[in-house]
């Protein structure tokens, strides 16, 4: 292991370790932490968050060069396997693009190529060949991806050309079987389905570089573009993947999903306190748990999403035996979990209160998210003539549907009083 990412794993450890402390002694104590405590409290929960960033970029940039390492050994023996997208030709067309080049288009299409690919890079300078980074579609959609937990916890992504409108069916009662007696006659029992469509609603921003920045060939343009444009739409679409009412806008996971679990009365919407006989703090999440059925629970995309906010609640539950039910991640880059299951953190999940529905749980493979067409950019050179700034425009077309409708996937619903 990387001595930096064992250090860090090591101050994690120690961190949480001191966070569960305080809360022990407040607990063992059956009163509220005193603001000396909740302020180191918070400070830890900030430090911990700090600390898994920085083990998540370094696990990516391992992974990154463990690709890179894997290319190196291939270069010689694998023929290219017959993409239609020539990623070095893509490039340069989009840096072309970028520039305004004469002849060059105004829009510019990025698609996924079918396949995954790395390129090696002409600067071959320092210690080292420097690498091309991952295809611009790709980090691009990385980008995207970050900003959303929902997409980080594994939906079903569908790529299509095109977007007219792509009919699914919602499955909303499964067949039942029932014993029959010898030359009995076999009732029927069909699933009951409904129709779901997947449409294309559109999101777009405008991004705009400086001519001299553009026209300066040591400066990643496409980096910085495919960061800012990630991420704007990312959060734009992500809020709408969380809560999305479905009408002119993608339907959101919460609002498809059932009620699981409902909270106790009198806790502001939250969890309660840890007790076996009041059916509160842990016991919630367990019931929550198992109100997904077990073929669900045990897809390898069942975990639980929910906001940074409700995660210090929910580190402080113990269950009845008194150990701590959140497990923090022992590798780097892999995900917390919280029985067995992975965590995702996604800021558009609704914080712990009355009536929210504040935790997402089961098997987020059954969410459907498409994107159609890719990602067009178009550039104006017209748009901020008076300041000399060339204007891009990035436009995404995608909407979500959770088509498994029997129960994959549960809330956890605050009490209304």
């Amino acid at each position: 292991m990387n001595d930096i990412v064992k250090r860090l794993l090591e101050r994690r450890n120690t961190v949480l370790a001191e966070a569960r402390t305080i809360a022990e002694e407040s607990a063992a104590e059956n009163r509220s932490m005193s603001p000396e405590e909740q302020g180191r409290w918070d400070g830890l929960n900030n430090e911990l968050n700090d600390l898994e960033k920085r083990m998540k970029a370094l696990a990516d940039q391992e992974k990154r060069a463990k690709e890179t390492a894997d290319l190196f050994d291939s270069i010689q023996s694998k023929p290219n396997q017959g993409s239609s997208v020539d990623p070095i030709k893509q490039a340069a067309e989009l840096r072309a693009f970028l520039k305004g080049d004469p002849g060059a288009p105004r829009s510019f299409v990025v698609k996924a190529a079918p396949y995954e690919e790395r390129l090696l890079s002409k600067l071959t300078v320092g210690a080292g060949g420097n690498l091309v980074p991952v295809s611009f579609y790709d980090r691009l959609m990385a980008h995207l991806v970050e900003v959303s937990g929902i997409l980080q916890a594994g939906p079903t992504i569908l790529n299509t050309d095109s977007g007219e409108a792509l009919t699914v069916p919602k499955t909303t009662t499964h067949p039942v079987a029932a014993l029959v007696a010898e030359a009995g006659t076999l009732a029927a029992s069909d699933p009951v389905f409904a129709q779901g469509s997947l449409g294309a609603y559109k999101y777009g921003i405008i991004v705009q570089l400086s001519r001299e920045l553009i026209a300066d060939t040591g400066v990643d343009v496409e980096g910085y573009l495919a960061m800012s444009t990630g991420r704007a739409l990312g959060n734009a679409l992500g809020a709408h993947l969380a809560t999305g009412t479905g009408t002119a806008q993608p339907t959101g996971i919460v609002t498809s999903a059932t009620t699981g679990v409902t909270g106790p009365s009198g806790f502001s919407g939250g969890l309660g306190a840890t007790s076996a006989t009041l059916n509160q703090g842990a016991d919630l999440l367990f019931d929550l748990y198992y109100s997904v059925i077990a073929p669900y629970r045990a897809s390898k995309s069942c975990a639980w999403i929910t906001r940074d906010a409700n995660m210090a609640a929910i580190r402080k539950i113990k269950a009845t035996t008194g150990e701590y039910i959140f497990q923090p991640s022992m590798v780097a880059g892999t995900p917390d979990t919280l029985i067995g299951k992975p965590i995702y953190i996604d800021p558009f999940i609704a914080a712990i209160a009355t009536s929210a529905k504040s935790i997402v749980f089961g098997d987020i493979s059954q969410f459907f998210v498409r994107i159609a067409g890719g990602v067009r950019f178009e550039r104006s050179d017209e748009f901020a003539f008076s300041t000399d700034l060339v204007s891009f425009r990035a436009l995404l077309r995608a909407d979500s549907l959770l088509i498994d409708q029997t129960g994959a996937v549960k809330l956890f619903v605050g009490n209304a009083a």
